[in-house]
């Protein structure tokens, strides 16, 4: 990684009211750059900044909607940003393209993309399917990239499956009874600060900071549903029952509480299954040479040691309602 930074170097955060990007925005500030916040509201309150810490950082609010390259277009010119940090935009028609060749066409010379780990190594449009929404998705924008930019234009960070996917439990951890189909399934739980501050090192530090255009990051241990209930009824001190759903029942809690079409719901409760069956050995993600790399990125890019769940429950108890 390189040490130097190019302290005149301008960033756009796109999301930054996102726990991601708001890591991502305060630690592209740390490396001395300046940062502009892109967002489709303006006034809307970022996470981990109040109105005095932005105003003491430096940062600008700009507006920006992803989904309107114009709008995009203005930003990025008006900023004079030549590196931006994005993420997924789901169901834009072309996988976000036209957002993309705008970037480039408005100065943008290096993008760091906020991915997953569902991205195959050999990724192609052939190696993705369309079925797999959460792969099919962050691939084709990766591949999109990929053609606009150049494989020295961007870095495709990749991380595992976010601690905050446990809020979706907060009115049930709330009630003292946590209902979930496979509890027994296996996830490495990692923080979305660990992720932006990744990603905001990166895009601070531009397109020497890393070698080749991907960066997988997993959290420091693997533990099941079930497991990361018992961790968070310990750090908030609450007696919470776990009880099993049946695959229909997983299904309506995923319409339900994470607002998912049907077929998405069903993805995601297969997924689940298959990850009961595979074990640790879930591709190799979760074990491993491969896994031991992806946990030590987080030093590696973001300076700073893995976050365990039990240590992100606790810097979250207030997400929790409690």
């Amino acid at each position: 990684m390189s040490s130097s930074t190019e302290n005149d170097a301008r960033i756009i955060i796109f999301g930054p009211t996102g726990h991601v990007g708001s890591a991502a925005a305060r630690a592209a500030r740390e490396q001395g750059v300046k940062v502009f916040l892109a967002m489709r509201d303006p006034e809307k309150a970022i996470p981990g900044l109040n109105t005095e810490q932005e105003q003491e950082a430096g940062f600008e609010r700009v507006y920006a909607d992803f989904t309107k390259p114009d709008t995009v277009h203005a930003a990025v010119t008006k900023t004079g940003a030549k590196r931006a940090f994005i993420y997924l935009i789901f169901g834009t028609p072309d996988h976000m393209k036209s957002a993309i060749v705008t970037l480039k066409s408005a100065g943008i010379d290096f993008v760091v993309f906020l991915s997953s780990y569902t991205v195959p190594d050999n990724l192609s449009m052939e190696s993705i399917s369309p079925s797999n929404f959460i792969a099919w998705g962050h691939g084709r924008v990766e591949i999109n990239l990929g053609e606009v930019f150049g494989s020295d234009g961007y870095v495709a960070v990749r991380p595992g499956s976010f601690a905050s996917n446990s809020l979706r439990w907060k009115t049930m951890v709330q009630h003292g009874e946590i209902e979930i189909a496979y509890p027994e399934a296996l996830f490495d739980w990692i923080s979305p600060g660990d992720i932006g501050r990744v990603c905001g090192t990166v895009v601070a530090r531009g397109p020497r900071a890393v070698d080749g255009n991907v960066i997988r990051l997993c959290g420091p241990e693997i533990i099941s549903q079930g497991e990361a209930a018992d961790v968070i009824g310990r750090v908030i001190g609450k007696d919470i029952k776990l009880t099993r759903l049946d695959e229909q029942g997983g299904v309506d809690f995923f319409m339900k509480v994470a607002h998912l079409p049907e077929p998405a719901a069903r993805q995601l409760i297969a997924m689940l299954k298959k990850r009961v069956e595979d074990g640790k050995n879930d591709g190799g993600h979760y074990e491993g040479p491969r896994y031991e790399e992806a946990v030590a990125n987080i030093q590696k890019y973001g300076g700073r040691q893995p976050t365990r769940f039990h240590q992100w429950v606790e810097e979250n108890k207030k997400e929790f309602g409690v």
